[in-house]
């Protein structure tokens, strides 16, 4: 239960003054449902202005305050022409106060000639003389003013202006409850942060490090201490030590032998299930490193132990791929594989659930479908979930429940995260590394091209694919709007397709899944030569024949998302090409990523370096779509907070009397006020 000193912070915006169904619409769409998020919506940035005595002591470019007195209103011969009105200072000086549009309307109410006002904005020239051009705020009186020196200015949706949101925020702010400390006393005394309630207001009114600090190592720490719970409560279960005896393994004939790294994971893997305590493993594998492979071993490892494996896919793309390349690898071992996705129906759906319940499947593939409540397992003894980021934690834990006791999980990711990040998306979990090649992989050639080259692209790729290759065509990320990314693929779909006809086949994240697999399905088989896409082909399309990979507008997404839309290519024995096509505008950021992206294919070298050169933002340039680890913490507070952060998390859980001590129960409210009360839950549940 949510204790009920935060429950006025979880009360919807429309029990604010002034807050209607009008309003409800734009907050809604920066997310903001509830009090406490309002709260946690801080200012992306400050304005600073000076106040000044006369026009001569500011400069042009400066954010003034200044009291002027209306002299003309000057209205242009048309609509369109701007609005003036002249305004002199104490001196005599002139101000031009300029309006466009319907904004004039203000200017004749606000401004009445020969009675002074207080005005604050931006000082600019027009030709020979001052302006100001939309005034941020006009007052009768300079005490009216003397709050927004420093203003802060917030992200807004249409519908939302910046004194509105301030407003509101205000009122937000006057409600926030006093909170017992959760950070340790000497630890808070070092840093000289304020108190959580101080540390919010203060966020709100001025560029204020140490608040925001306070508030980005209550969000790390709490992430820290619910992972240290899962990983306590996970201890605390019973599982099935499993056993393998190798009959089945041996009788693999794997294409090569493994690499070290993959030998080395599966031991790790092994030693775990054979352990009374269930496995929580992550396995890191760069693309193409043979991540599948060490899946099939671990999943052999539980048959042969008596028990039954699952693998959770986030897509059904993804869930079919790996069907097939387990169906074929463990085709000499005689295991029963079989595929559950949400669209499986009817005789065929029943007859997979019965052999779950009866035991004669051993291995089931798929993607959510296979934890629902209807399938029942005679002994799950191991879950491996595929691209684990993209599965919140609480997903996680349902298919943990599947057993007759908790199965073993193993986590498998391609997205490779630094060392630094690790521990804390996944502080719950022991980690493996996949970091070497298998044989025979050759190096991708990755060469960085201007967009305004686009025709001799085109001719480029009608060479290759009249060589019998085939290739992919990612479309932009269109200011991370989904829709707008569809629209951009759609069009160049249309283009190649008027140059390739039936060639080209398109696949995008809104296609009905029939037709996405039927695309799909004549891309794999050869049949299409051509794939257009969004970055939904990002994860997991093994096509050997496809050499080469154009990705459009390269310098919009992060170095990890390129590093594993260029994996795409290279899985045969042929010669693979990358080509980033780049607009003309490039950020210093771009420039470095896509320098990088050219000197090198270690895909967690890259994600080291795009932890530096991000400094904030989106973990890793993947767009998540299982539960983000932090929205108030940036990567540079991350990277900088997070040992502390682990460290007090320890400390609380094991010499500070635990969730059951003062500070325990302070730190039981940060779980709930920060919605990582899965933890609490888990040790009741546990």
């Amino acid at each position: 239960m949510r204790p009920e000193i935060l429950n006025p912070l979880f009360a919807e915006p429309d029990s604010l003054d002034g807050v209607g169904p009008k309003l409800r619409k734009p907050l809604e769409k920066l997310r903001l449902t509830r009090l406490r998020d309002i709260a946690y919506h801080l200012p992306q940035r400050f304005v600073m202005r000076r106040a000044v005595v006369a026009l001569d002591d500011a400069a042009e470019g400066e954010q003034i305050v200044i009291a002027l007195t209306p002299v003309e209103h000057r209205a242009g011969a048309s609509a369109r022409a701007p609005y003036r009105v002249l305004a002199q200072d104490g001196a005599g000086d002139i101000c031009a106060l300029t309006w466009f549009g319907k904004a004039s309307y203000t200017a004749r109410k606000q401004l009445p000639v020969g009675e002074k006002r207080w005005v604050a904005g931006r000082l600019d020239r027009y030709g020979d003389m001052r302006q100001m051009v939309h005034p941020d705020h006009i007052a009768a009186e300079s005490s009216a003013l003397a709050g927004n020196l420093c203003e802060p200015v917030y992200p807004l949706a249409e519908g939302l202006t910046q004194p509105r949101m301030a407003g509101i925020v205000a009122q937000v702010l006057g409600r926030l409850p006093d909170l017992a400390e959760w950070i340790e006393p000497s630890m808070l005394a070092k840093q000289g942060w304020p108190a959580w309630r101080d540390a919010l207001i203060r966020a709100h009114r001025a560029e204020d490090k140490a608040a925001r600090d306070r508030l980005a190592y209550d969000e790390i720490f709490a992430n820290a201490l619910a992972l240290m719970l899962v990983r306590q409560a996970n201890r605390r279960r019973r599982g099935q030590p499993l056993q393998g005896d190798g009959s089945l393994r041996n009788r693999l004939q794997l294409p090569y032998s493994l690499t070290a790294a993959q030998a080395r994971s599966i031991a790790e893997i092994a030693g775990d299930m054979a352990q009374d305590a269930p496995m929580l493993r992550l396995l890191q594998g760069d693309v193409g490193a043979g991540k599948t492979v060490v899946a099939l071993e671990s999943m052999l490892i539980a048959v042969e132990a008596g028990a039954q494996a699952a693998l959770l896919a986030p897509t059904e793309i993804l869930a079919r791929q790996h069907f097939d390349t387990i169906r074929k690898l463990a085709a000499p071992t005689g295991v029963e594989v079989a595929l559950l996705t949400g669209r499986d129906k009817g005789r065929a759906r029943e007859s997979i659930l019965m052999g779950l319940m009866d035991g004669s499947i051993d291995i089931v593939i798929g993607t959510h479908a296979i934890f629902q409540d209807a399938v029942q397992y005679r002994n799950l003894g191991l879950v491996v979930i595929d691209e684990q980021h993209r599965f919140g934690v609480g997903q996680r834990l349902l298919l943990t429940q599947k057993g007759r006791v908790t199965p073993h999980t193993l986590a498998m990711t391609a997205t490779p995260i630094p060392r630094t990040l690790v521990l804390a998306q996944h502080g719950e979990m022991d980690v493996s590394r996949l970091d070497e090649m298998p044989p025979g992989r050759q190096p991708i050639d990755t060469r960085v091209i201007s967009a305004a080259r686009m025709e001799d692209v085109v001719a480029g790729l009608a060479r290759h694919l009249a060589t019998g290759q085939q290739a992919y065509w990612v479309c932009p990320m269109v200011r991370d709007n989904e829709t707008d990314d569809i629209a951009a693929a759609e069009a160049r779909f249309a283009a190649l397709q008027h140059r390739f006809g039936d060639a080209v086949v398109l696949v995008h994240g809104q296609l009905p899944p029939e037709r996405k697999d039927a695309a799909m399905e004549r891309f794999s088989s050869g049949a299409a030569k051509l794939l257009v896409a969004t970055t939904v082909i990002e994860v997991g399309v093994d096509v050997p024949n496809a050499t080469l990979m154009v990705i459009e507008q390269a310098e919009r997404f992060g170095l990890a998302q390129l590093h594993q839309l260029r994996g795409r290519v290279g899985r045969g024995s042929e010669k693979s090409t990358c080509l980033l096509l780049r607009g003309d505008e490039l950020s210093e950021t771009g420039r470095a990523r896509l320098a990088l992206m050219r000197e090198s294919q270690d895909g967690f070298y890259l994600a080291e370096q795009d932890l530096e050169l991000r400094g904030g933002g989106e973990l890793l340039g993947t767009r998540q779509s299982g539960e983000e680890a932090f929205s108030i913490a940036t990567l540079e507070q991350v990277t900088r907070l997070i040992d502390a952060a682990n460290d007090d998390a320890r400390l609380l859980m094991e010499h500070d009397g635990g969730l059951a001590s003062e500070r325990g129960q302070a730190a039981r409210v940060l779980l709930y006020l920060l919605e990582r009360d899965w933890g609490v839950s888990l040790l009741r549940g546990g």
